[in-house]
């Protein structure tokens, strides 16, 4: 039999395929649905700062604060003995996910302050996550803010917390900086157990009628995965951390790619959501099935085998693709007319 085990942020997994923060995570039969599946880990939405911070201020203004100088109004609002608040609901889901699940429970913080950093991910930790994934969502928009400044977000962010919990730590990254390895190299020296490669930065769209700036969800799909396999390759052998790939995987040979390339573990979301959790336990199937047909003893064995530093051409991850598929090109017939 070949072994599919990896290591992942000091876990062992049965296998590399693990079901991203989604809302399939969100309740406890579907968790479990997920493992039943062969999940080999699984990620937890992430809990949101920005959440906590607006019940908090809906709760003072409607209960708390309802009399403030109008006596008649005190009871306009019952204040009730016991509310359960977003951050305790999500806190106590973690709980009965990780009692409920043998495999590993890893839990997602989305982060507005460096003091919720710390206080969520603390209470993370107590509430019996195996590994904490940090979902730094910070867009660039400032104009005076230089990429240094960035990038040391991050930093002052990952060390906070390393110095406050004991469970490891890995980032979800934006493929925007301009330099990723350098920064995967001072994100491993700051203390990351791992990355994840790449966050999937859903884009506003304009309404044409309306001219309002609206939100706009769209799933990945398969294109988006040769970016992450790119720099997986890159990034293999040259930092000492987990790596994980996120985004546009649908399909097996694309899961197989990113092994290749170095990955230890690709993240599913969007395909589950489109072909439902059974297509998990197909993929691992066809991971098996792929392995044996080409003699291939375990993940170990195939991992990082065609990365940069592997492969029998290493420029074709760099400016040598960029000129050769260029010049491949040709133009169907018909299009110079």
């Amino acid at each position: 039999m070949v072994d599919l085990t990896t290591d992942y942020l000091g876990l062992k997994l049965a296998h590399p395929l693990v079901p991203s923060a989604s809302p399939l995570g969100k309740n406890l039969d579907s968790a479990r649905k997920l493992e039943d599946a062969g999940a080999a880990a699984l990620v937890l939405p992430s809990l949101f700062e920005e959440k906590i911070e607006a019940e908090q201020e809906q709760m003072a203004r409607f209960f708390y604060g309802q009399a403030i100088g109008y006596g008649e109004a005190d009871s306009f609002h019952p204040v009730p003995d016991r509310i359960l608040t977003y951050q305790e609901q999500y806190l106590e889901h973690l709980r009965q996910v990780k009692t409920a699940l043998k495999i590993p429970v890893i839990a997602s913080l989305n982060g507005t302050s460096l003091g919720g950093w710390i206080e969520y991910g603390v209470a993370l930790q107590q509430a019996g996550a195996d590994a904490l994934e940090l979902n730094i969502y910070h867009l660039a928009a400032n104009i005076d803010e230089d990429s240094e400044t960035v990038e040391n977000r991050y930093l002052d962010i990952l060390r906070e917390l390393k110095s406050q919990v004991g469970i490891p730590l890995t980032l979800k990254l934006s493929p925007q900086f301009s330099s990723p390895l350098h920064f995967a190299q001072r994100l491993q020296t700051a203390g990351a157990d791992g990355i994840a490669i790449f966050n999937r930065f859903y884009q506003p769209d304009i309404d044409l009628e309306t001219l309002q700036v609206v939100p706009k969800l769209e799933l990945s799909t398969a294109q988006e995965a040769l970016l992450r396999i790119r720099w997986t390759a890159l990034l293999y052998g040259r930092v000492n951390m987990s790596l994980a790939v996120t985004g546009g995987f649908h399909e097996t040979a694309d899961v197989i790619k990113a092994l290749l390339a170095g990955a230890d573990v690709v993240h599913l979301c969007s395909v589950l959501l489109e072909k439902g959790v059974g297509r998990l336990s197909e993929i691992v199937a066809e991971l098996r099935d792929w392995l044996e047909a080409h003699e291939y003893q375990s993940i170990r064995q195939l991992k990082g085998s065609v990365s940069q530093q592997h492969s029998i051409d290493p420029g074709l991850y760099e400016r040598a693709n960029y000129v050769q598929v260029l010049d491949s090109y040709t133009p169907a017939s018909g299009v110079m007319r």
